[in-house]
């Protein structure tokens, strides 16, 4: 029940926050504005990008089967930030919610800072899956990354900006199905005219390729997945997913749509 009334309260103040006047913010810490805070993740896949000092996001995701989830990550310094999540499915429905069994955490650190040659680099934990969680599989529909390392590097060219990221991951969702595998992953963000951005990424997904556990796992394609991203206002992100593009997913007949609203300030 705990559980229950910390999660309505968390959505209930990202409504709030999303829906609130907000404030122009001209400058945060170290000169940045809210308009050149790059990408802390793609669709679901982590980049080396992380919130600056002292600045925080709260975020909303809708997603199939009636599932929301919510989250809040804060920037404890220019190079470590710190997140937690939490949410089920059946929340966006008439029936009764089926709550994801905790709270999940998310903390990334930049090693390397991205220099004209070199891209920066990050490491970092998340056990946040997307999609609902399968008790008899002890696992996320889409498994959590687990412990990643991941690079990115950036280009810029008038108003328009654009990075590629690559990344590792092991996952600890491994239970159920037995797929230990490392995985790789890959993506690509681009911004147009400031407040525009298109991002794209594939998952290898070596962790989740079937073998003897088909029941659960996909059929070996991977997941590319999409989203097209709107900077709504200085503090607001507003963003509509399409997730398994290839139809990885064994039980699914198309792909799985989503929407994502990000509310971004600093203290």
């Amino acid at each position: 029940m705990k559980w229950k009334s910390a999660s309505a309260i968390t959505i209930a103040v990202i409504f709030s926050l999303a829906t609130a006047p907000h404030a122009q913010v001209d400058e945060i810490d170290n000169g940045h504005t809210l308009y050149d805070i790059p990408p802390r993740t793609l669709v679901d896949l982590p980049t080396a990008g992380t919130l600056p000092r002292g600045t925080f996001n709260i975020g909303l995701r809708l997603y199939a089967e009636g599932g929301a989830l919510g989250y809040t990550d804060i920037g404890l310094s220019n190079r470590l930030m710190l997140g937690i999540s939490y949410g089920g499915i059946d929340i966006v429905s008439n029936d009764s919610p089926d709550w994801n069994p905790g709270i999940a955490f998310n903390l990334k650190f930049r090693v390397i800072d991205e220099m004209e040659v070199f891209p920066a680099v990050t490491v970092g934990f998340s056990d946040q899956g997307h999609g609902p969680f399968v008790d008899g599989w002890d696992r996320f529909v889409f498994k959590s990354r687990g412990f990643y390392a991941v690079t990115s590097r950036s280009f810029y060219f008038y108003k328009w900006t654009s990075s590629w990221h690559f990344g590792v991951n092991y996952s600890r969702e491994y239970k159920g199905d037995d797929d230990k595998d490392v995985n790789i992953f890959a993506g690509f963000d681009a911004t147009f005219n400031y407040n525009l951005a298109l991002l794209l990424e594939y998952d290898a997904a070596f962790n989740d390729d079937g073998g003897d556990h088909t029941e659960i796992s996909g059929k070996g394609r991977g997941y590319l997945n999409l989203s097209v991203k709107w900077l709504f206002a200085n503090n607001l992100e507003m963003e509509v997913l399409a997730k398994d593009l290839l139809i990885n997913r064994r039980e699914a007949e198309t792909f799985s749509r989503g929407i994502r609203i990000i509310y971004i300030d600093s203290f």
